[in-house]
Parts: C-alpha cells; structure tokens; sequence
C-alpha cells in the first residue's frame, strides 16, 4: 500500500507511516498539478494540509487511492463531492488545534490588557516611557464567551485560572451542562450588558455572520474589549471600526477577518487594535498533534477499515452505502432544517423511524440528523463519527423509535426536537429512488423539497398573505423558486416552505415579519 505525502508534515507524523512494513510513504511537497494528476494513480491514501488543491481532476485520475487525510479541520482544498462520488473516504483532525487557538484567545487577550505589542514596537524604535502604554488587569473583571464548544470550553478552564468573573452565550446548551462546565449560561443582551471583554467562539453560518454588529457595541458597557480569533465575518468590522473610534469599545484583538490578508483594512490604522495572521492554530505542539493523528488514522483505514473523523462517508461497506445514502441524505437536511428552526437550548433529540428504513441501520441515519442539527451551531467539525459525541457532550439526549408498520409512506424519518422553549417536529421521506422531501412540520401535512435558501413562516389562513409576501420577495429582488403549503383548517394557523433562487435578505425579513398575520418567520439554508 502507497502513501503520498503532499505538504509538509511533521517528521512525527512520517514516522508512524514508515513503522508499517506493509505501507510504503513517499513524500513529495510542492508538486504541480501535472505532477500530483500524474503521480495519483499509484497511490492508495494521500496525506495533505491546506496547501495542496485535490480537484475532481486530481481524484478522476486517483484509480487506486481510497483515503484522503487531511492534517487539520478545513477541508475547502478538496472537491469532497467528487471524491464521495469515487468512493473515497475524506478525513480530517479536528481535535489537533483546540487548545492552541484558546491559549491563542488568551495570549491575545493579555496583549490587549497590557499593549504589549505596541510597547513592544515603541521599545525597538528607540522610545522609553511608561505613561502612554498604561494597561489593565484582567483579574476579577468579566470575560463574556459566545459560543461554548471545544474551544470555547478551554478558554472558559484558563480564564478560571486567572481568575476571571466568566459568563457565557450559547442557545444551544443547556444550563445544567453550563453549570458542569462551571460558567454562568446567560442571554445575549446580559452577557453584552456585563462583559469587560468579549470573545466569540461559534462557526461561520448565515446565522452567525455580523453576530456581533452596531446595535450589540451600542448595549455593551463603555470600554469593553473584543476578541476574535473564531471567523472573521462574525463581527462586523465596520461597525467594530466606529465603535473603537466612539470609545464604546477600548480595544480589539483580531487573529481573523473578513477579508484575508487584511489589505487597506481601517482597523489596521486604530492604536486600539491589535492583530496576528490567523495563527490561532500555528504552533509546533499542534501541527505535531494532527499530524500524528492523521498518520494514525491512515494506517488504521488502510489496515483495519476504520474510519475516524470522515467527512463524506459512513462505516459501512459499499453495497449497503449505496441504499442508505439518499436517507442519510434526508436526515441531514432534516437535522439542519430543525437547527436553523427551533428556539432555546436543546435538551432531547428524538428519531423516529417507520417502514422500511429500519432494515438499514438506523445509526448511521441518526448521526446524519445530529450532524446536520449540530454543524448549525457548533464551532467544530461535526461528522458522522463524531455527531453523538458533541451531543453528548452538550448534554443533549438522543432517543430512537421504530416501527415495521408503513404509514402513508414505505420510509419516514420523523425528528422530534425538545428545548428549555418548545417542542417542534418535522417528517421527511425519500420520492421515487433519492428525493427527499419534507412531508410535515409539526401538524401541518406539506411536501416540500429541502434545498438550498428558504423561508419558512407560519401565519394566520387569511387572504393576502401569500400575495403580500411574494410582493415582499419580488421588490428584494429575491425570485421564489417553489411554494408550498399547509394548513389543519381554513381560517385557522398555516405554513408555508418557499424556496427561493437566493437568501431571504434581514431586510426582507424583517418586513415579512412585520406583516399583519404573520406569526413567525424564519430563513432556512441546506
């Protein structure tokens, strides 16, 4: 078995692969892509980091290969569409870099309290003075954490250690695992109201772009300082911008940006600002770290057939794949669509299953819907190895029925969803041999198709509402692709699914709710 090794890799990592008497490694950093086409067909598992682009061309011509690894969490430098088409498993590491990026976010931090870096570059220029570079203690002040995943529980750990007042935002996490946690689980508007620092720690979604915007600086105390080292789209940089110059906010610590490398950005120009490359994962401890994972994991697929950390594909073989896929499918976006949909910390998760769906191993489908329910909101890569973990992890309790008996329908996937707020259903099927459709949500019967950008709203059954919507949507210049409704009675409460050819806009939204009869609307993108 032959190993390629594409980008620089930790000689650690290189070790474990050589080990094998069975498993040649060549490593060749900085081929062409004539090169990597050429040499593809001879390989078995390629091993990369972000550098090395694997197209469809790179895995069209991949005959033999059967793993791809990737040295890190981000896997945008690989068409994972045509390798699963190919049959090829995708992994990553995404356990290597929590603790480097949340001693990052602290390291960060302290440089902002104290102006280390300006000091730093004063001192080199010949200069010497203290009163300009009069600083603060981060001790007994109040650090606010948006977004309580891995990361964000590690920085939680060392801000305890300095001895920090801690309060967190997550809508997805119970207060009895906050408290487990040992942080104080807090609305939005009180962590901004309370906070002397700030930082944010959730992925980049529809939902969590410009998070952190002109009207959340505008609640926060005066002098607060904000920290990122999540994504930089969270935060919203011209609204940062005038915040500092307003002196609502005394300091920003930014490793990440909106645009990357940050050219002619005005933050740069700000005093108050402090900035790094994004290297919240650059140190030699966790390159090591995914690195040697990476190797193990390549080994423990080409020797044994285990998958850890897939990206694409499921623990099963080929032939029974191939039947499950479409419902894998389904219950991903249906994991999504109630993700995007439901109010308040998840508290239970429960999967029902009916026909004959059952006989295809009804695990694997539940991990789709936690995946797709947990990629929502979770900063982490969430795979279908990894779904039940983070769910367990947030304390989150997954249950699942079955019944041999067929309804209206040969296979239903039903995802009951519980929170500290509601409770909220949706049932979905597969049409014809893998077209999944949305069939009801909650105790409306609708068929609607689960892709791409939607509105999803519920309303009183009173004439004009469709029409007054679709007026909405069409002067946003937002063109409806399908409709599709529902209602228990005329007159009553309805819903509608809408897919559209692009975003519902917050503008359009907005109007949408403020619409006479509407009674909730929400934007939904699988």
């Amino acid at each position: 078995m032959k190993v390629l090794v594409t980008d620089d890799l930790s000689e650690k990592g290189i070790e474990i692969l050589k080990r094998e008497d069975d498993i040649e490694v060549n490593v060749k950093v900085g081929l062409s892509m004539e090169d990597l086409i050429a040499k593809m067909p001879d390989y078995d598992a390629l091993i990369i980091r972000s550098g090395t682009k694997v197209t469809a061309d790179v895995i069209d011509v991949a005959d033999n290969l059967r793993v791809i690894g990737r040295a890190g969490i981000g896997v945008d430098n690989v068409d994972i569409d045509a390798a699963s088409k190919r049959g090829i498993v995708v992994m990553n590491t995404p356990e290597g870099n929590i603790i480097t990026t949340a001693e990052h976010t602290i390291s960060m931090m302290l440089a902002l309290s104290r102006n280390i870096p300006q000091a730093n570059a004063y001192v080199k220029s010949k200069g010497w003075k203290k009163k300009g570079f009069i600083g603060v203690e981060v001790f007994n002040k109040t650090l606010g954490v948006i977004g309580l995943g891995r990361i964000g529980r590690v920085v939680v750990k060392r801000a305890h250690g300095l001895e920090m007042n801690v309060i967190a935002y997550d809508p997805f996490i119970s207060k009895d695992t906050a408290h487990k946690i040992g942080v104080e689980l807090v609305d939005m508007d009180e962590l901004l109201r309370r906070s002397d620092y700030i930082t944010v720690h959730v992925p980049k979604t529809e939902g969590t772009i410009h998070l952190i915007g002109a009207k959340e600086f505008g609640m926060m105390k005066k002098g607060v300082k904000i920290i990122n080292c999540s994504r930089g789209s969270i935060v919203d940089e011209e609204a940062l911008y005038q915040a500092i110059v307003d002196k609502q906010v005394s300091g920003a610590a930014l490793d990440v940006f909106e645009k990357e490398p940050p050219v002619d950005n005005p933050l740069l120009e700000l005093d108050e600002v402090i900035c790094t490359p994004h290297l919240g994962a650059s140190t030699g401890e966790a390159q090591e770290n995914v690195a040697i994972a990476v190797a193990e994991q390549i080994v423990d697929f080409l020797k044994k057939g285990e998958i850890r950390n897939a990206i694409n594909v499921p623990s099963i073989d080929v032939e029974d794949l191939s039947k499950i896929r479409p419902f894998l499918s389904l219950a991903e976006k249906l994991g999504g669509f109630q993700g995007q949909l439901v109010e308040g910390g998840i508290r239970e998760v429960t999967v029902k299953y009916s026909g004959d769906v059952i006989d295809l191993g009804v695990k694997l489908v539940t991990a789709s819907v936690l995946k797709g329910l947990l990629q929502v909101f979770v900063e982490s890569s969430v795979n279908l190895v990894n779904a039940s973990l983070i769910a367990e992890e947030r304390g989150i309790r997954v249950l699942e029925t079955t019944s041999s008996e067929v309804e209206d329908f040969t296979s239903l996937i039903g995802v009951k969803i519980k929170t500290d707020k509601e409770e909220r259903e949706i049932d979905g099927t597969i049409f014809g041999k893998e077209e999944p459709r949305i069939v009801r949500v909650d105790d409306y019967h609708i068929e609607a198709i689960p892709f791409g950008n939607m509105l999803f709203f519920s309303n009183v059954d009173a004439p004009g509402v469709i029409g007054r919507i679709g007026m909405i949507l069409g002067n946003n210049n937002i063109n409806i692709a399908g409709m599709h409704l529902g209602r228990t009675k005329a007159h009553g409460k309805a819903v509608a699914i809408v897919n559209v050819d692009s975003p519902v806009t917050e503008k359009a939204l907005k109007e949408i709710r403020n619409m006479q009869d509407i009674i909730y609307a929400k934007r939904i993108t699988l």
